[in-house]
């Protein structure tokens, strides 16, 4: 599949970070609900002066409603006309026009070949949860899951190691028609910090839906006794759903990081992760 950019346009790579407490998720959706697309796009075509016309982004990772973002990246296609009036003063306009729960850091020409969700090699996820009895630091309450089980993190560090590498992950995606659930996890692993707060760093070369928010249900589990360290690895195993894996919170998830290629191989990586992967010998993990 093609994905040149048309003759006359420039791609414009978007670094950027919201706070997803009051957004629907990332995409655009019918009935008016307020999402982080819909608010960058309809600020990019007021400061252009660009009238009816809309310039869609394609982003990295597209996040539910109520996960966060520090370092999500997406890309539009603007007219080379408007990108000529507009880049130099095109970010403090933007700094001007956005709502405060979301900001866009960098506006630079993409180089050739990039695609800000095909030509990803990974995203780098944190999940943060404190097992403090009083609860969580209210000034936190939006981004930390509280926990009234006391945790063990070396438990679910034990648990979280079977799970790295090349498998399909259905036991803990939700399907969608005609997607793949084969996904790489590159590292999942957990530390307590000093104020009590456990933070799960999960990085992949992508997620399906639910992913990252059913590996951490499923690491709590194991974190507070009611489950062994081998279970998670069962469940990934079986490669069904189990009931007793819970798709935690939303407000605890935030975007940390996507990485990409060196210049010269995002297009063949944007090549690369358009094909529909299949594990060695047809087997399901």
């Amino acid at each position: 599949m093609s994905d040149e950019v048309e003759p006359g346009y420039v791609r414009v790579r978007l670094d950027l970070s919201y706070d997803g407490t009051e957004f629907s998720g990332w995409a655009k959706q019918a009935g008016g609900r307020r999402t982080v697309q819909g608010e960058i796009e309809d600020a990019l075509r007021t400061v252009t002066r660009s009238g009816e016309t809309t310039y869609e982004l394609t982003v990295a990772g597209r996040t539910d409603a109520g996960v966060h973002a520090r370092g999500q990246v997406a890309h539009v296609d603007l007219p080379e006309s408007v990108w000529r009036e507009h880049h130099e003063k095109l970010l403090k306009r933007l700094a001007g026009r956005l709502p405060r729960d979301v900001r866009v850091w960098a506006l630079r020409e993409a180089p050739s070949g990039f695609n800000a969700r095909f030509s990803a090699v990974w995203r780098r996820y944190a999940y943060r949860v404190t097992d403090n009895p009083g609860g969580v630091d209210p000034l936190l309450r939006n981004h930390v899951l509280w926990h009234d089980w006391p945790l063990d993190a070396e438990a679910m560090n034990e648990a979280a190691e079977r799970l790295l590498g090349e498998h399909d992950f259905a036991a803990y995606c939700k399907r969608r028609e005609g997607a793949t659930t084969i996904r790489t996890l590159q590292e999942l692993s957990l530390v307590r910090g000093d104020d009590g707060i456990i933070t799960a760093t999960v990085r992949a070369d992508a997620f399906c839906h639910n992913m990252v928010r059913s590996l951490i249900g499923a690491l709590l589990f194991v974190g507070d006794g009611h489950r062994g360290p081998d279970w998670p690895g069962k469940v990934l195993a079986a490669g069904v759903r189990d009931s007793a894996v819970h798709v935690v919170r939303p407000h605890g998830l935030t975007l940390e990081e996507v990485g990409y290629p060196a210049d010269e191989l995002l297009a063949a990586r944007n090549k690369e992760a358009r094909n529909k992967r299949t594990l060695p010998g047809g087997g399901c993990c």
